[in-house]
């Protein structure tokens, strides 16, 4: 390109390129990226964005994820909605998602089991709820507003959580199940997720994802994560995004991968971010997991083994 795609102008388009994600590796769209993106002879499989990042009306950011979105599928993660708050769905923000939604087409649009607001208050984190009746009714309710909002089905990401409630009643993978179930929605897994969570309450990962509606996941992420001790000396894991997937998530994802077919999988890499190269490196490695595991995977079954 002779000139930068943030810098160029806005073209009106009747509309973009339709269809799914592919069941190809895809990764977290950042702005510095764009042209070597455009540039690049590896076309990567789809680009996600988080929704609030949009949610302005033009500007560079526009530019760029319009030149972007001509020539790649795309998936829109939001991290704002609050779906688990008591609160309930803010229908401005929830507008706000709408018109991402509409502007851009995207294949697929997801949100987080948790929650990050309360009253007129946000807070830069995402918050887990207790899984019990109450909660799953709440829940329940708000995605079926956002999808009636939407004209559309959501996926719904599992949690990477630190405590646990003394109000759950229910198991986080029926909690989650349900949720689906009752809503119509998809679901979202992200494994590295269940790597975290396992770690910080001490269960076993394959023992989560034996139990977890696999045949409902329609989206996989893959991120990195930071060690840290807990005040009783403990290991603690921490959902950074800020560098490469562990050996171990990569090896949980083989066993997914090899029960469920190929599926749309992202890299998530949203903290120290470095150059393009690295991102696509680890959307490599996710093509060549799912290049050699997809077509060999037990169809139809979708239970992770022992």
């Amino acid at each position: 390109m002779t000139q930068s795609a943030l810098n160029s102008p806005i073209v009106e388009t009747p509309g973009f390129p339709d269809g799914p994600l592919p069941p190809r590796a895809g990764a977290g769209l950042k702005t510095a990226h764009i042209d070597a993106i455009l540039a690049d002879d590896y076309k990567i499989g789809f680009l996600e964005v988080h929704a609030e990042n949009y949610m302005g009306d033009g500007g560079p950011v526009h530019r760029g994820l319009a030149a972007i979105r001509s020539q790649f599928p795309l998936s829109v993660h939001g991290v704002g909605l609050s779906i688990g708050s008591e609160s309930g769905i803010n229908p401005v923000h929830l507008d706000r998602l709408a018109k991402v939604v509409d502007r851009y087409e995207p294949a697929m649009v997801s949100e987080h089991l948790a929650w990050s607001s309360h009253d007129a208050g946000y807070f830069n984190d995402l918050l887990p709820v207790p899984y019990n009746s109450r909660t799953l009714e709440r829940v329940v309710s708000h995605i079926s507003q956002i999808q009636d909002r939407l004209k559309r089905r959501i996926l719904l990401e599992n949690p990477s959580t630190y405590v646990a409630f003394e109000e759950t009643t229910m198991s986080e993978t029926d909690f989650i199940g349900e949720i689906a179930r009752q809503s119509g929605c998809g679901l979202l897994l992200d494994i590295n997720n269940v790597f975290v969570s396992a770690t910080n309450h001490g269960w076993k990962p394959l023992h989560y994802l034996r139990d977890f509606p696999l045949e409902l996941v329609e989206e996989i992420h893959l991120a990195g994560h930071a060690e840290d001790i807990d005040d009783e000396g403990d290991l603690l894991l921490i959902d950074a995004h800020d560098r490469p997937v562990a050996d171990a998530v990569w090896k949980l994802y083989e066993i997914i991968i090899s029960q469920t077919s190929a599926l749309p999988t992202l890299i998530e890499w949203d903290n120290d971010v470095p150059e393009w190269p690295v991102l696509r490196r680890e959307a490599q490695l996710a093509d060549a997991i799912l290049d050699r595991l997809g077509p060999a995977s037990l169809l139809g079954s979708r239970h992770a083994a022992e």
